[in-house]
């Protein structure tokens, strides 16, 4: 069996994780304000009154998927910059939580509403998860966290 080598966090993996961690800082100030919007504030944004209604009638376990997948995200990235083994089960709830997001999206008729920028953030934010908890995993298996 082959061992896999693998790098040292170079400046690449910093400034990746580091990106990865101001897209969620970016989805925590989504989050807040997702939560706590009102259709008036919405249709100031641009948003039809079809569509502010949708955001502000999301389910309970939507908000809770929002949450954990930003807030966890956040704090698995900061703690992967600082090389601690305990982004790992952060990221995967990241991870975990932007697929329910996804699946939420789907079932709710938010893609169908919003269309391919909803789309394309979402999924984008799912990939971003997925490496971020691919690094943590890889960057773990070499010993490198602590």
């Amino acid at each position: 069996m082959t061992t896999l080598a693998y790098p040292p966090q170079t400046g690449l993996f910093r400034t990746s994780i580091g990106l990865a961690l101001g897209w969620n800082i970016f989805g925590c100030i989504q989050c807040i304000a997702t939560v706590s919007a009102d259709p008036a504030a919405l249709m100031a944004r641009g948003m039809s009154s079809s569509q502010a209604a949708l955001y502000t009638g999301l389910t309970l376990w939507m908000h809770l998927a929002f949450v954990a997948a930003v807030f966890a995200g956040t704090a698995g990235c900061a703690l992967l910059l600082l090389k601690r083994r305990a982004a790992l089960p952060l990221l995967a709830l990241s991870l975990a939580g932007y697929v329910a997001l996804t699946a939420g999206d789907t079932l709710l008729g938010i893609f169908a509403a919003f269309g391919l920028p909803q789309i394309i953030i979402v999924g984008g934010s799912t990939l971003v998860a997925a490496g971020a908890l691919a690094a943590a995993f890889f960057t773990g298996r070499s010993n490198r966290l602590a």
